[in-house]
Order: C-alpha cells, then structure tokens, then sequence
C-alpha cells in the first residue's frame, strides 16, 4: 500500500498557545483588577478608560474570544490535523487566521475602554471590528474544510463534528447580531430595537456560550482525554446522541436569559421547554467523558493534566445542571439579576473553559518540544490553588445572590419593603466580595505558577520544527451506503452533508423564535404616549451606553410586587420600540432605572455623577468627574438622527434641521436648574472662575457630557402614564 509522507504543522499550534497564555493571564488580571474596583471604587479616581464601566466588557472579551479563543484554535489545529492524518489546507490562511485574530483583540483592547461600545452583551465591539470577526472566522472555516476535502482519513471523527458546528453556528449568530448601520467609523446603532433586539441579542448572548464556550471544548474533550489516558471514548453511540440533540436543542434556549421581562410570554415559555430538556444532553456529555476514564484513575490521581482535565468536566456538569434550573421561572424569579449569575458564569469559565485549557497546554507543549514538563509539583501546586481559587470565588456569589434576592422581595406587615434603599443590600454583601477577590487572586496565581513552569519546559525543549508523519492516501469515497453500514457511518464520510444537517438542526430554533418576534407586529404593542428621544437625549443615551451603565444597572422592571413597589410600574414592550440598542441589563449592582426620570432633581444627578457617595452613602458607583469637565460632541447628531430614521425612528427632517437648537434649549434649561439650585456646587460666575484659575478651557454647562446624560435619565420612564397605558395599548392595536 502506498504511504504518503507530510508535516504537521506545529508551529501555528505553539503560536496560539503562547497567546492563549499571554491574553489569559491580561483577562484575569483585567478581573481581579474589577473585583478590586468593587471593593475600593474611588481607586482610578478620575482616569475615565479605567473606569468599571469601560473595563468590564475588556475583561468579559478577553477571556472569551482572546483567552478561550486561542485556545480553540490552538486545540483544532493540532487535534484537526491529526485526526485527518493531513497538514491544515493552506499555510497562507492559517497564517491570518493567527495574525487577524491577535488584531482583532489588540482593537478590542484600545476601543473598548476607549468607550467605543455596542452596549450589547459579549458583542460590544463596533461593527468595523465585527466586519473583521467574521472575515477571519470565515478564513479559518475554509482553512478547516480544505483540510477535511483532503483527508486521509474515512471518517471524521466526534471532535471535528463539533468543530463543523462551532464554525457554522458562530458565524450565522455573530453575522445577525450584530447587524447595524454605521453612523461614523466607530459608532453604529443595531437594527433591531427593543424587546426584538433583547431577544437576538440572548438568542446570540447564550448561543455565544453554547457553540463559543462549549461544543469546541468539547470536541477537544472527546479529543484530548482519551488521548492522555490512553484509552478509547466511552460511547461512541452516547457521542452521537449528544452531539445531534446538544446542537438542536441549545439553540433555543436563548429566551430565558428575559424571564419575567417585556418579551412575549410565548417565546418565554419555549425557552424554558428547551432549557430543561438541555439537561440531558449536557450531561451525556459530560458522562462520556468522565466515564471514558474508567481503569485510568491510578493515572488521574498521579497525573496533574488528568486532573484539569476530571475537574473541568465536573464544573461542566455542575454548570450545566445549573442553567436549566435556573431557567425554571421560580428560581429564575430569585437569582436573575443577583451575583448568582456571576457565580455561575465563573463555574463554567474558571473550571469548564480554563481547567481544559491548562490541562491542554501542559500535555501539548512538552510534546511539541520534545521534552518532558520542567515540574509535575509545580503543575499539582496550580491545580490545587486554581481548584481552592474557584470555590473561593463561586461560593460567596451564591451566598451574595441569595442575599441580595432575600432582601429585595421582603416586606413589613404594612405592606412596606423591609429594605427600601438599595444600598442596605450592597453593604451586606461587602464581605462576599473581598472574598471574590482573594479567589480570583489564588486562581491567578496558579496560572502565572504555570507560565514559570512552562518557560522552563520550553527551554529544556528543542527548537520546534513541523512533525514529520505518513498515512495511506483516501481511496475513492463511495458516496452510497455499503451494506451493513449504519447511516450515521455513512454520514460521518460525508463532510458537506454533515455540516448541512447541522446547519439545518441550529437554524430551527432560531428561526421559530426570532421571526415572529420581528415579523408579527402584535408580538410588540405599541403605547401611544412613548415618543422618540430628544436629540439631547439620544446623545445622553450614547454617553450612558459609553461609559458602561448598562453594566451595573437594569432598565427592566419585572411583574413583581417588590420591584413595581420599589422602582414603579412594570416593563411594557411599548416603551423600547425607539431602543437601539435595548439596554435591559444582566446584573443590578445598582438599582434599576427604568422609572428613574423626575425622581431626582438634576443637581442631585450632577453630584451623584461627580461623587456618588455624597448622594449615597455607601455605594460603590465610582465617580465620573469627566462628564463633568468635557465638552458634549454634537457634530455626529444629525447624522445619528438620520440613521435612527432609517431603523423606523420617526423623526422629521425639520426636527433634524433643527437638532442643534433644541439641543440648545433643552441643555439650557438644565443649566438653569442646576446654577438655580441652593445645593449646586458653584455658580455661574463661580464655575467660569475656577476654569481660569485651574487653566482650563470655559465650557458653558449647557455643552457639557453631563447635561446630555441628566436629559436622557430625567427622560427614563416619563412617557407612560399607569392609568392609560392599557387604554392607550389597545387604542395602538385597534
């Protein structure tokens, strides 16, 4: 039989190792550096791209698509090629897929606390960056399937059927999210609003998790484990019933991330059919794996990447018994919005995402310079830190979210909340966070306890070269079943069939949930009260959308007693319909702020912006003193004006003529109430003397950012009236 030689192509294997590690250790600190900020708020006093607000995307991208992002590829290309018995397609797209994607995170790094941000969750990049996602996710799927065309190998394995669905479902999620129309080169406003952007936006944010953070894992899992036990998958018929019914049914479970908010009952309701019914498949999963080593764990107990490898399946399973019964509206009801969420987030990332990829790094990188790991103590030292790391982080979260759920909900025997101010429950959960803190600094330790170890491994090594291999070439592939073939044999040999099922299998869900969202008007019934924002308020929301608030705070009151009593009437699907994006939130660090308008005068916003702990004691806000001190940009507000036109926002072209002077009018009235206001901090001509004394340009108050952002959070909740909405609602519908 002819044998064919060629090389492995190890090199782009060792590049994307060395930055998973260099962006992974940049996340985490990026992480602890927030989980500070938590604790001492004041500590970039002053410096607006250190702020929370403009950090905490930074970090949640760099874990995701820096940290686990490199790791995916460095995973498939050293596991793809091998599987395939081929060298990856072209040298020349593997060679961009490593540049374009290390570009990419440099942009994210500069943009994001630069305040250059979508708003919208895990997809906060502006849309050039989103443009240059998906060409290069684009290069690396044609790169991955020109390498399965010219196998020589049958049958593709469980792992690169994962590896087929990773590609194919990120790119149609990524592409539909985030479609937007530019208003400048690093502004755009996403095309959908509202209730309909909530839910594309979950439909991606949850997917995100599901074929980003999980199916490429576990195609590495069925992969790497068997491989460093030494010993064949569990079931391969259990590998086949997981994959199909995982791909099918994740794809659906995106609406429970907005239990109990303005999306329609409807689709609430088959998010959460799904979601539990995703129990079962998760956790196929996970028993293959964890069953595959049966008979191998006198070498799990010896061998430290075994170990990374048996606790991240674990925090696996426990993450994926988690999600679905958070899912269920009674628990949702208690955990949403709580650092309970937070707390399982971090389970499937510290253990599921970052326990696979070190133990991944320890096995590849002695292979791939011929060498043996410089310390298998040090390697046991980080998995016992890491493991104390991660309960140490998690178990406060859960302890702080059941708190803060406790207290929010409960009432005197007078009908009156027990904990009407919101900061008695930030100040309870105090402890909980030095606690997170002191985690996260454990489980950091333990990767820069790797780095050491690995440098050492790398310079008792050799130079890496390409791996020399040889394998019989692919005779002819019958595109017929042979007898005694069972179909799914037979579909394992064809690649384009393969991926066109599942194609078909992830697009289902989607298509069931989101068109009719969008298609059918009475899914959103309008209010006839809830009108456009003022241009001064359009730029005020951009400031808000800017420097992060969505991070902290939520602009979604849900149908219970305790929330319409604490904040104000619940959430109506009417009043997003001119929301682009929709800003509902994930995490109430803060309270809500949906009904905020009116409730405060507009010097209280002022101080509170310039020092939130003078206007609540206790919080843990950090200050925004910029806003303050910079001048509004308003060349961009006709042209963003003019784009919310094209998405369906009725403004005139006499109201956009005219933007300037009702921008004008608008800020110097709340000029007036400020300089008007006893409890204002300077006067006017106070104001104009402290700029000269301190060498500072003069800029009129009513110019200022912080005028946009109080115009904007004056108008939150204002349109509607209780009394008419129903009556206004039906008036809409008739």
């Amino acid at each position: 039989m002819e044998v064919q030689q060629f090389y492995y192509d190890n090199k782009i294997v060792k590049k994307f190792i060395y930055a998973t590690i260099f962006w992974g250790l940049i996340g985490m600190t990026v992480g602890l550096f927030l989980a500070t900020l938590y604790l001492f708020p004041n500590m970039t006093d002053g410096i607006s791209w250190l702020s929370y607000g403009r950090l905490r995307p930074l970090h949640t991208n760099a874990v995701i698509f820096a940290f686990v992002g490199n790791a995916i590829f460095a995973g498939i290309y050293y596991s793809l090629q091998r599987l395939l018995k081929a060298r990856m397609f072209s040298d020349a797209l593997t060679t961009i897929n490593f540049w374009g994607w290390q570009f990419i995170i440099v942009a994210a790094a500069i943009t994001l606390p630069l305040g250059f941000s979508s708003s919208k969750e895990y997809a906060e990049l502006e849309w050039p960056i989103d443009v240059a996602i998906a060409l290069i996710w684009v290069v690396f799927g044609i790169n991955m399937i020109g390498t399965i065309l010219r196998r020589r190998q049958r049958h593709l394995y469980v792992a690169i059927w994962f590896y087929l669905a990773t590609f194919v479902t990120v790119a149609v999620l990524h592409i539909f999210n985030s479609l937007a129309l530019p208003v400048s080169a690093l502004k755009s406003y996403s095309v959908y609003a509202g209730v309909q952007d909530a839910l594309v936006q979950w439909w991606y944010g949850h997917n995100a998790v599901a074929f980003f953070l999980t199916t490429p894992f576990l195609g590495l899992m069925y992969y790497f484990v068997p491989k460093i036990a030494n010993r064949p998958i569990y079931s391969y018929r259990l590998s086949i019933v997981h994959f199909w019914s995982l791909i099918f049914i994740y794809i659906w479970a995106g609406p429970h991330h907005l239990l109990y908010s303005a999306l329609p009952d409807w689709a609430q309701n088959l998010g959460v059919a799904f979601s539990v019914m995703l129990l079962m498949p998760s956790w196929g999963g996970m028993i293959n794996g964890l069953l595959t080593l049966r008979g191998a764990w006198d070498k799990v107990r010896t061998d430290p990447t075994l170990k990374f490898m048996v606790v991240a399946i674990t925090g696996y399973g426990m993450a994926t018994f988690e999600g679905p019964m958070l899912s269920l509206k009674n628990v949702n009801a208690i955990a949403h919005f709580t650092d309970w969420i937070v707390a399982h987030v971090h389970v499937g990332a510290l253990a599921w995402n970052g326990f696979l990829t070190f133990g991944m790094i320890y096995w590849l990188l002695p292979r791939l310079f011929k060498t043996k790991l410089y310390s298998i103590g040090l390697a046991n030292f980080h998995f016992w830190i890491g493991t104390l790391g991660i309960i140490l982080y998690t178990l406060p979260m859960y302890v702080a979210g059941f708190l803060q759920a406790s207290m929010w909900k409960q009432f005197n025997p007078d009908g009156t909340l027990v904990y009407g101010n919101f900061l008695e429950t930030v100040t309870q959960i105090m402890p909980m966070y030095w606690m997170r803190a002191i985690g996260g600094t454990l489980y950091i330790t333990g990767a820069f306890v790797m780095l050491y170890n690995l440098i050492k491994t790398i310079r008792s090594g050799s130079e890496v070269t390409d791996e020399l291999a040889e394998a019989a070439p692919l005779e002819h592939v019958t595109k017929k079943r042979v007898s005694g073939e069972g179909y799914h044999s037979w579909l394992e040999r064809r690649p384009v069939q393969l991926t066109i099922f599942a194609t078909v299998a992830i697009l289902i869900g989607g298509i069931v949930q989101i068109v009719p969202t969008i298609v059918i008007k009475s899914n959103i019934p309008t209010i006839s009260s809830v009108h456009p924002y003022t241009p001064l308020e359009l730029e005020g929301r951009d400031l808000y959308i800017r420097e992060g608030c969505v991070g902290c705070h939520s602009q979604m009151v849900r149908p219970f007693r305790s929330e319409v009593e604490r904040y104000g009437e619940y959430s109506k699907a009417g009043e997003f319909v001119y929301d682009h994006p929709f800003l509902w939130g994930s995490k109430r660090t803060g309270p809500d702020l949906l009904r905020v308008g009116g409730k405060f005068s507009d010097n209280w916003h002022l101080n509170h912006f310039y020092d939130p702990r003078s206007t609540s004691p206790g919080s843990i806000m950090p200050n925004y003193k910029w806003l303050i001190n910079s001048e509004l940009d308003k060349s961009n507000t006709e042209a963003k004006m003019r784009v919310m036109v094209k998405l369906g926002v009725p403004y005139t072209d006499e109201e956009i003529a005219g933007a300037q002077q009702w921008m004008l009018e608008q800020g110097t009235k709340i000029e007036e109430n400020l300089y008007s206001d006893p409890d204002f901090v300077r006067n006017y001509e106070a104001d104009k003397a402290y700029a000269n004394e301190n060498g500072m340009d003069f800029i009129e108050m009513k110019n200022r950012e912080i005028v946009a952002i109080i115009a904007y959070l004056q108008r939150l909740g204002t349109d509607i009236k209780v009394k008419n909405i129903e009556e206004s609602t039906n008036t809409e519908n008739q």
